[in-house]
């Protein structure tokens, strides 16, 4: 064991449920109605304790089993085997657990984002549950544990890369999160500005923050890989934020705190694949071009499909970590047949299992709440308080 890594680790992993844990709750409760905002925190909030319990049970074995090329299996469900002295590499194997428990956590968590102010607790639950056992678990075997699209499997010595979760996290989360906006249809009143920009620029802030740890912390170690992927995180997330704004200043007149803050996380979803592989010159140009293709991405959503992704997670989080796993390949860091190869893999299967499960959840539990629940709010319709007096 080295304690250095381990103490690196210790403290990315504190940063990574961070970010689901107040910020991501942050970000999306203040971008919905007031009305929906505490809902929008039960959701995130929920999830997180799910994922953490189901992670034990099942999810890690799942992920990073010894099984096969497609399935990591059970040998570690419940943690069988291993105690405080089991390694994985230089840190304890539990250390290594719960760091990649959060991002078992904040992967659903994003989806979250698509379906506020309309869809039903008990199917988030419920969805959100199986979604991680069979769709976030088994794509992070196939490319973080060993499976066939990792080093050494069906794209030969050198396999997908993906550093910190371009495809693993984002593209998955985000063809889940298009796959429950259709599936739901448009909420009533489709347009609604967020009830409080201040909470939206806090959690993005928050979550720029804790994207050190999701990105840096990958590394699993205290060295220059670690310190180079914070440092082209920050300049990735710098760089699209100003360009969200200004190709807002040229499109519309103006450039809003909620566009700027946006561009921010879009700038943070394209670095993440590329984050341990790529210098400072070449973040600057993802975060450049990703906050003016991410902000393309939600107007095509929005008004050419016709999808109420109600928070943008497809276009921002989708097309951000499917840009940032392309530019591996474009820079030279990456296969491009590993890549692409890689991405329309895993999209099909998440878009395939997603819809089979959105259907076979809604059999079990409404998808939708009603109108009159829908009108009132969530807050106090389902959870029977809320955060604000809402007149109107």
């Amino acid at each position: 064991m080295n304690a250095a890594d381990t103490a690196f680790l210790i403290t990315a992993t504190a940063l990574v449920l961070f970010m689901t844990l107040p910020a991501l709750a942050l970000f999306y409760g203040g971008l919905v109605r007031a009305r929906n905002v505490l809902s929008v925190f039960m959701h995130v909030f929920s999830i997180a304790c799910l994922m953490s319990v189901l992670w034990l049970a099942i999810g890690y074995s799942v992920a990073f089993g010894e099984g096969n090329a497609v399935w990591g299996g059970l040998s570690k469900v419940f943690l069988t085997g291993i105690d405080a002295e089991t390694l994985s590499g230089s840190v304890p194997e539990v250390l290594f657990f719960v760091f990649q428990m959060t991002f078992a956590i904040i992967t659903p968590a994003l989806i979250v984002g698509a379906y506020v102010e309309r869809i039903g607790y008990g199917f988030v639950l419920v969805f959100s549950a199986l979604w991680m056992i069979l769709v976030y678990a088994p794509v992070t075997h196939w490319i973080w544990g060993g499976g066939f699209l990792a080093d050494g499997g069906i794209f030969g010595a050198i396999g997908t890369r993906d550093f910190a979760g371009g495809i693993v996290v984002h593209e998955t989360a985000g063809l889940a999160a298009l796959m429950l906006a259709i599936a739901l249809g448009p909420r009533t009143n489709r347009v609604t500005p967020p009830h409080n920009p201040g909470l939206v620029m806090m959690g993005a802030a928050m979550l720029w923050v804790g994207w050190f740890g999701f990105n840096g912390g990958s590394a699993l170690a205290a060295n220059g890989q670690a310190a180079m992927a914070i440092t082209v995180t920050h300049l990735s997330a710098a760089a699209a934020s100003l360009t969200w704004a200004l190709w807002e200043r040229i499109k519309f007149g103006r450039a809003s705190m909620v566009g700027l803050v946006t561009g921010t996380i879009a700038g943070l979803a394209s670095i993440t694949p590329a984050s341990g592989f790529v210098g400072p010159v070449e973040a600057l140009i993802i975060g450049a071009v990703a906050g003016i293709l991410c902000q393309e991405a939600v107007n095509f959503v929005r008004h050419k499909m016709k999808v109420d992704d109600t928070l943008d997670v497809f276009a921002v989080h989708g097309v951000g970590g499917i840009f940032g796993t392309v530019m591996l390949a474009a820079l030279g860091h990456a296969a491009w047949g590993a890549q692409l190869g890689a991405l329309i893999i895993v999209g099909v299967y998440t878009v395939g299992m997603s819809w089979i499960l959105i259907k076979l959840v809604g059999l079990i539990t409404p998808l939708r709440v009603d109108a009159e629940t829908e009108t009132n709010g969530l807050d106090l319709s389902v959870h029977g308080e809320r955060a604000y007096d809402v007149t109107s």
